[in-house]
């Protein structure tokens, strides 16, 4: 933990006080989004202390040039950045003359900030004192609506405290902006058109390069003490720039709001030369509809979401603080009705990674995407890799591949790789294995198997053909063997046999040739339209069980484990618990050299394996792998602590998996990695939701059905979910003693509890 200012509260994130070194964290941590947009916290007005301006639209992006020194065949063309968008949201504010900017005030107190998670808000409010001595009280709420996806709302409300005092807003937008992560202040955009029509301000642009088009605009209505002031607007036009300038008269203690509406049109979903009118007929509504309907209809649209999607943790109010502000983000991110978008890992938090979609989307975000709304959504997801397949087909044929082989990229905007790492980009082929595990796990949850004929068969013949050319025969060893390769665990580069790369590559071979059979057994039709496409052929497959019968996997028959990678032993094995605190994170405090030499683990690698495929190993296995290699993790990826405390809770160790899950939930609200200033783990975040549902709860699905272990961890009085398991809706509730099922649907469901058939029958509480 390397921050505690946020208050513990059930339903809300909150600071008080008023800290210029918290300000860039606290941008991440109360960022907004509705799926299609969205922006760190920046302050409205003016503000000239460190700060990090964000904000993005979804499925936008750069592809900026990659530069190395030393160019290898294979490396991608370039590094997908996402991309800083307009600002919308700028008013500047003057009392008496003077800029109203907190880091200049002589005083700023009763300083308070709230994101909102039930209703979806975010409020801001203070008194501040200026240079000029004049005081006056401030309140901000800003929400970006979830029912009207291309706009934003903001109330900006001044009060003169000490004196009466005239009051400017000058809102405005702006087009000329650059990237936190630009590598030499360039410009990613070109404005092309900066006009006004009837109050409303529109800028035009469009990327370099890529050529997305989007209009930023904005409208505003100035009140006093509720009722509008009809004064006329002095528009300043520049060539990226428009402002609006307001002028009124306050009293003291007379309340002035600014009620700004803004947000962008984009040509992903509006023609070229139309996205002007759209913009305005965004505006002639939310201006119809005014603020606090507005508001409403966000409440409500948020209510819905949590109805369904909601983990309630009674007891504990840092852990429940953390789940729901893990799901509030998850569902920022992305709500799943556009299957061209995804999950990226920062979502509209901030920009580092680059690329919008990553093997996260698969291994984490899919399963709570599953149950938590209607199963078209993970469908939407799959379909978006299955889109993509020509495009992995080609990454591999860039790295010599053929026949049809498909490696996925790691990082992505369009299918085609974008990341510039070549340890990543050429070695961390595991990822293809997360595409095959996502489909498996939406076919078992949703019995949705035409999923498989349709689309799904064509993705796992390309990626067992990549296994299969990938893996080589050693003689030596009488084995197949994967080399050069990086797991998981990125603080091993370039190693060979690494044992979960091995094995989800054997797996995919395997589950492929299962599929083909059943495809070829009841989907007669489909099965020889694949054959036909893809030309695969008997010998072929027989050619992919050779090589999964004889896949090698590095054992040590000392430590009796699985061993990472072939030379993981040749390290000197010290736990984390003898490394000082100093020293830590080691990926901040070491040289890279150093990390790749010792024995420290980023994330689950061979954990990671177990979690996937817990049916294929005892219970006594998963103990002897997690006790060898727990204690040398470090944590420092965001996708750890999850699966650890899953597999703490299937082992019985509760206490273990409580500070893992809360490691997990509350990961960026307490900055464990000391980096939350760069914007929120999104991704991660769904594995926050699975390790109360998969490790708390114990949900499994064993043969087509639901099976639930639940367990809760002290201190806790009870905890519940719900899940949308085949169209029908299962709340569960998880107390000390006793967990009770509530069905919302018209057929019976039979479901597992430690082992035990029980029915429950639609509306009909049920307590084991």
């Amino acid at each position: 933990m390397n921050q505690d200012y946020i208050k513990p509260n059930d339903w809300s994130i909150i600071e008080e006080g008023f800290e210029a070194g918290r300000v860039e964290s606290s941008e991440s941590l109360f960022s907004l989004g509705n799926g299609a947009m969205g922006q760190r916290a920046n302050f409205e007005e003016q503000y000239s202390g460190a700060t990090f301006q964000g904000s993005y639209i979804a499925g936008v992006y750069y592809p900026d040039k990659t530069k190395v020194g030393w160019w290898k065949n294979g490396y991608p063309e370039y590094f997908a950045k996402v991309l800083n968008a307009p600002n919308w949201i700028g008013i500047n504010v003057l009392v008496n003359g003077e800029s109203l900017d907190l880091f200049t005030c002589k005083e700023v107190r009763d300083f308070r900030r709230e994101l909102n998670m039930k209703e979806g808000w975010y409020e801001r409010s203070f008194v501040a004192t200026l240079p000029n001595n004049i005081e006056v009280r401030v309140k901000v709420i800003r929400f970006l609506s979830i029912t009207r996806n291309e706009l934003g709302a903001i109330n900006f409300e001044v009060e003169p405290l000490n004196s009466d005092a005239t009051i400017v807003f000058e809102p405005y937008i702006d087009s000329g902006i650059t990237n936190e992560d630009a590598n030499w202040e360039e410009k990613f955009w070109e404005t092309l058109e900066v006009k006004t029509v009837d109050h409303k301000a529109f800028i035009t642009s469009k990327t370099l390069k890529t050529e997305f088009h989007a209009t930023v605009f904005m409208q505003s209505q100035l009140f006093r003490n509720g009722s509008e002031i009809n004064t006329e607007a002095k528009e300043v036009l520049f060539e990226e720039k428009i402002s609006f300038r307001y002028t009124t008269e306050a009293k003291k203690g007379e309340k002035v709001n600014l009620h700004k509406f803004g947000g962008y049109v984009t040509d992903m979903n509006h023609k070229r030369e139309e996205l002007t009118a759209a913009a305005g007929k965004v505006l002639d509504n939310a201006v119809d509809s005014g603020f606090e309907k507005l508001l409403q209809e966000q409440k409500l649209a948020w209510a819905k979401i949590w109805e369904m999607a909601d983990i309630s943790i009674e007891g504990d109010v840092k852990a429940q603080q953390g789940i729901r502000f893990n799901i509030f983000q998850l569902n920022q991110t992305y709500l799943g009705e556009d299957a061209r978008l995804n999950i990226g890992p920062k979502g509209f938090t901030g920009e580092k990674y680059g690329g919008s979609t990553y093997w996260d989307t698969e291994a984490y975000c899919i399963p709570f995407y599953m149950a938590t709304k209607d199963q078209h959504v993970a469908r939407n997801l799959l379909t978006y890799r299955y889109n993509h397949l020509d495009k992995a087909i080609e990454n591999a044929e860039k790295l010599g591949f053929s026949n049809g082989a498909a490696l996925y990229p790691m990082v992505t905007m369009n299918g085609e790789e974008s990341h510039n790492e070549w340890e990543i980009t050429f070695e961390e082929i595991h990822r293809n294995g997360a595409m095959v595990v996502a489909i498996k796990r939406y076919v078992d949850y949703t019995g949705d198997y035409d999923y498989i004929p349709e689309k799904g068969l064509e993705v796992m013949i390309a990626i067992a053909r990549f296994w299969q050319q990938r893996a080589n025969y050693s003689r030596q060893k009488d084995k197949y063997v994967i080399l050069g390769v990086t797991g998981p665990n990125e603080y091993e580069n370039n190693i060979n046999n690494n044992w979960y790369t091995n094995y989800v590559a054997k797996w995919c071979m395997e589950y492929c040739i299962e599929n083909l059979e059943k495809v070829k057994s009841d989907y007669s039709s489909d099965y020889e339209r694949i054959m036909s496409k893809t030309k695969l052929s008997a010998e072929e497959i027989a050619g992919w069980q050779e090589v999964a019968d004889k896949m090698y996997f590095p054992y040590s028959e000392e430590y009796q484990v699985f061993l990472q990678q072939d030379n993981f032993l040749d390290k000197e094995i010290v736990p984390v618990s003898e490394l000082s605190k100093a020293q830590r994170p080691i990926n901040q405090k070491w040289s890279w050299d150093r990390i790749l030499r010792s024995c420290y683990i980023k994330q689950a690698d061979v954990l990671q394996g177990f979690y996937f495929f817990e049916d294929h190993f005892s219970k006594e296995d998963l103990e002897k792998h997690f006790d060898f290699y727990e204690p040398l993790t470090v944590h420092e990826s965001s996708l750890s602590p999850c699966v650890h405390s899953i597999q703490a809770a299937a082992l019985g160790r509760m206490e273990q998996a409580y500070q893992f899950y809360l490691r997990t939930s509350r990961l960026d609200l307490d900055d464990y990695n000391n980096e939350v200033k760069e914007g929120c783990h999104i991704t991660s975040m769904a594995g926050t939701w699975m390790s109360v549902v998969e490790g708390f709860g114990g949900m499994r699905i064993r043969n087509g059905k639901l099976s639930f272990d639940p367990q809760i961890p002290n201190g806790w009085k009870s905890f519940s979910f719900k899940i949308n398991f085949r169209n029908q809706i299962l709340k569960i509730n998880v107390a000390p003693e006793k967990t009770s099922f509530i069905l919302e649907g018209d057929q019976n469901l039979e479901i597992l509890v430690k082992g035990n058939s029980i029915v429950v029958e639609p509306n009909n509480l049920i307590t084991v």
